[in-house]
């Protein structure tokens, strides 16, 4: 019984979806990155904003820099590499990167 228990939740565990499986890069920031940067800002710290110009101050030139930061965490912020995956992780990034390089336009 134990053995037919393990292999139901290894399938079940198997079977399921990354965590961003078909989501946008927007999407995917909407639902875990803009509780604390809601347009580009940062309601925890606010020197640590996703506008371009903080991005740069930090040595931040493209979306391969944020794609570490939204994967592993830095300083306050936890890592999200699990909840986003790869891909995910990776749309997030460039949404980022593309919305700082449009001044976060709102809408």
């Amino acid at each position: 019984m134990a053995l037919v228990i393990a292999l139901a939740i290894g399938l079940l565990v198997g079977a399921a979806p990354a965590p961003a499986a078909g989501l946008s890069g927007a999407e995917l920031f909407s639902n875990h990155c803009a509780g604390c940067h809601v347009n580009g800002g940062n309601i925890i710290r606010r020197g640590q904003t996703l506008k371009l110009g903080a991005l740069e101050r930090h040595g931040l030139d493209g979306p391969a820099g944020i794609l570490e930061i939204a994967v592993a965490g830095r300083g306050q912020m936890a890592g999200y590499g699990a909840v986003l995956g790869e891909t995910g992780a990776e749309a997030v990034a460039a949404y980022v990167w593309q919305q700082a390089l449009l001044d976060w336009p709102r809408g």
